[in-house]
């Protein structure tokens, strides 16, 4: 399996195939509402209204597993999101990152990039999957690595 045989419920809904986005560089990020890195979604925004245009995708999925900062159903999130931080990227329903019950999609990417020593779980919101445009995991960043300090990464595969 590859990237692009997950798919994920939208926060409207909507099941849509991680296919949709052959061909774009991607940015795969668990997200919360109520964490210290929430403002990160100002610095996601800003890259995705700068390079979506050559290629990139933003693929925000919320998770409460994280000190249970993201207690909102879909609307309150979407809601959240739009108003505070005017964010345009796809946003997806909220999921599970680690456990028996983590979204494939997230076992898929944990394996693809494990994080600092080799471990595969995820340790906090705001970690950050990059995909090539062939559908290749590149890298795993950690909460605290800001969007603007991973341009440069997502420009080269933009290139």
């Amino acid at each position: 399996m590859g990237i692009y045989d997950y798919s994920a419920t939208t926060l409207s809904g909507e099941e849509k195939s991680l296919s949709e986005f052959q061909g774009k560089v991607l940015l795969i990020v668990n997200t919360a509402s109520k964490c210290g890195f929430t403002p990160q979604y100002k610095g996601l925004e800003s890259l995705y209204e700068a390079l979506q245009p050559k290629g990139l995708e933003i693929l925000g999925f919320p998770c409460n597993q994280f000190g249970k900062q993201e207690p909102g159903a879909a609307d309150e999130i979407g809601a959240f999101c739009e108003k505070n931080y005017g964010v345009s990227f796809t946003m997806f329903d909220k999921v599970d990152v680690n456990g028996s019950g983590a979204h494939p999609l997230y076992d898929y990417l944990k394996k693809a990039a494990p994080g600092v020593m080799g471990s595969k779980g995820i340790k906090w919101n705001f970690t950050k999957f990059l995909v090539s445009k062939d559908g290749k995991v590149v890298k795993r960043y950690a909460p605290t690595d800001k969007p603007e300090a991973i341009r440069k990464d997502i420009e080269k595969l933009l290139a």
